[in-house]
């Protein structure tokens, strides 16, 4: 599940789905790597719609100076939002009308692959010049049975946003945010006391939001949600339980919740940009939309890892390439994705200096896609380039170092359908039964697994 709906400058939109069968064959991916003048032809998506004026001009102007580098090379790009529908992504798969180049979410990669829908690119690695310095734990998501179907473009992982202000007001210490749930709930509950509708901790707990949120916070406690062979439900154990039992005791012991529930990203955004909330769990990229969408204020917002210490639920997108492509194409494709988001410092995604013209937020903790030198480079530009407090990002950086990132689990939407009932129960009924709860969600999500 994606962080936001629309990320700063790490967009996520949609594939351009064709208006009509005449445009079918030469729109949407038919294989024809042949074009006038013998140049290779490759269709790509996740274009920015033109109501995202200033990412379509960086995109369209990165899309022209690659085709000026390499004149053999003719770029189509479609555009939507948001960048994969779920509702046309398979039908387009298995209808042989996706593009050559075309965006996923990291939890699609084995299942484009499952279904054998995914060029295998592992012959052409060394056309990609950025691969080895791409985090090796994102180069794995993409790697099925020791090949490589995919290239990581963005990643994030979750942590606790909170209001400085806020901190400060209710006596605690703003630059020291809660390493544990304990400490969450103990800060919760003071600057719940601070009255005037503020809310200590708030969580989502509806369309699906409320089953990826229990996901991350039972990550962080050292559970899981399946098996490590993706065959049973593994949340119906001491992990689950106390990720339940905490939110119990905060909500209806505390009252450091609120009393609105089944709330979802927006209601939990609009509260922390109006500075009514103390934390709640977010990747970086909420941060700009709090501050250009909500009214909140970089300087009163800071980040820190996810409380536990064990774990955080990653996430983030990346391009596979259609199982109809032809080598040229692929080769193509490589090259494209190496010049538009896998420069350190450059491209659509890179180029803090053209993002800081635009007063585009430069120097959030993430997306970290680089290692080594790479990485050094890139974060080199984005510090000489940073227009927000990146001192109030350190200890998310710092923390995530010791925890295990883990990506969603299979199935993920269906099991987070199961799991948001179990979230809103618990946050909307004082007497809610978790040990009935869990027990309940646990055979759900077996039935799920067993059906995928």
């Amino acid at each position: 599940m994606r962080s936001t709906g629309f990320r700063h400058r790490r967009t996520v939109l949609a594939i351009g789905v064709c208006s009509s069968l005449a445009l079918a064959a030469t729109a949407c991916g038919s294989g024809d790597e042949g074009s006038a003048g013998g140049r290779t032809r490759i269709t790509v998506n996740c274009e920015p719609p033109k109501s995202a004026r200033i990412d379509r001009q960086f995109f369209d102007e990165d899309t022209a100076s690659f085709e000026k580098k390499n004149p053999d090379i003719d770029v189509v790009a479609h555009d939507a939002f948001p960048c994969q529908d779920p509702k046309t992504f398979d039908a387009k798969l298995a209808g042989g009308q996706m593009e050559d180049v075309f965006y996923t979410y990291f939890t699609d990669a084995r299942h484009v692959v499952g279904i054998d829908q995914a060029a295998d690119l592992t012959p052409y690695l060394k056309e990609l010049k950025s691969y080895d310095s791409i985090s090796k734990q994102l180069r794995d998501i993409y790697t099925v049975d020791g090949k490589v179907y995919g290239i990581p473009r963005t990643g994030y992982s979750m942590g606790l946003i909170y209001n400085r202000a806020l901190f400060r007001k209710a006596g605690l210490d703003p630059d020291k945010a809660p390493a544990t749930w304990e400490e969450v709930r103990a800060d919760a509950k003071r600057i719940a006391a601070l009255g005037g509708g503020t809310v200590g901790y708030a969580d989502y707990s509806a369309q699906n939001q409320g089953g990826w949120h229990f996901t991350a916070e039972l990550y962080s406690q050292g559970g899981d949600v399946v098996s490590a062979d993706g065959r049973k439900a593994t949340v119906d154990t001491p992990e689950g339980h106390a990720v339940l039992r905490n939110l119990h005791d905060m909500r209806w012991t505390d009252d450091s919740m609120g009393s609105k529930q089944l709330l979802v990203i927006n209601d939990v955004q609009q509260l922390m940009g109006s500075g009514k909330l103390g934390m709640y769990l977010s990747a970086p990229d909420n941060i700009p939309i709090l501050v250009k969408e909500k009214g909140g204020d970089y300087k009163d917002l800071a980040l820190a890892p996810m409380p536990g210490g064990k774990g955080t639920l990653i996430g983030g997108d990346g391009y596979m390439f259609a199982k109809h492509d032809t080598p040229a194409q692929i080769r193509a494709g490589l090259k494209w994705l190496d010049h538009m988001f896998l420069t350190p410092g450059k491209g659509f995604l890179g180029d803090y200096a053209r993002a800081k013209k635009t007063d585009s937020p430069v120097g959030l903790p993430e997306p970290r896609l680089f290692t080594g030198a790479a990485d050094a480079k890139d974060q080199e530009v984005k510090k000489a380039n940073a227009n927000v407090p990146v001192e109030n990002y350190q200890a998310f950086l710092d923390g995530n170092q010791s925890l295990q990132m883990k990506i969603e689990p299979p199935d993920a939407q269906q099991i987070y359908s199961v799991l948001d009932g179990v979230v809103s129960a618990v946050l909307t009924k004082k007497d809610a039964d978790i040990d009935r709860l869990l027990q309940d969600a646990s055979g759900k999500i077996d039935s799920i697994l067993a059906r995928s």
